[in-house]
């Protein structure tokens, strides 16, 4: 089985619980699992680039993005299918090299679109119906993670996968 050559995900209910959290002077705040960084780590060792594709705008995010040093990262978007084909069009690739988790309405166009799709077993209930993989774990609590590893072990075991992050 070929692994995809990109992996794109939503945040919001994939990376987060989908909460948004407020103090009372305004700020916001997200939590985020660290298992999901893994995900990003396992696609770095395949050489699997990652994207992020956020309808949110916040430095929250981007500060985790850039932290992760994911490959792509754009935020406050509305059509995710025109940035999802940017990024294709730079790396030579169509929407079929591409696996996407998304968890709501509006990733329903770009699910149907690439090669391959889940969300989060949270997910709204509709979305599944699209969806190749609906991982075990909920937005928020590693689904980003899960969802890699279910892809990449079409391919590799999990021994493989440990030896590949572990060395």
């Amino acid at each position: 089985m070929e692994l995809p050559k990109l992996i794109i995900t939503d945040i919001d209910g994939v990376w987060t619980d989908g909460g948004m959290y407020y103090d009372q002077s305004g700020n916001e705040w997200k939590k985020f699992n660290t298992a999901d960084s893994a995900g990003v780590l396992i696609c770095k060792k395949l050489n699997i680039k990652v994207g992020i594709i956020t309808g949110e705008k916040t430095e929250i995010v981007k500060r985790r993005a850039e932290k992760l040093k994911v490959d792509f990262f754009y935020d406050g978007v509305i059509n995710k299918i025109a940035v999802a084909e940017e990024i294709c069009a730079k790396l030579e690739i169509t929407l079929a090299d591409v696996a996407f988790i998304g968890d709501d309405i509006n990733d329903i166009k770009l699910l149907k679109l690439v090669g391959l799709c889940g969300t989060p077993n949270n997910g709204i209930p509709y979305i599944k119906e699209f969806a190749h993989i609906i991982t075990q774990k909920s937005g928020g609590d590693g689904a980003f993670r899960e969802f890699v590893e279910t892809i990449v072990q079409k391919k590799y075991s999990y021994h493989q996968i440990i030896d590949l992050i572990v060395t």
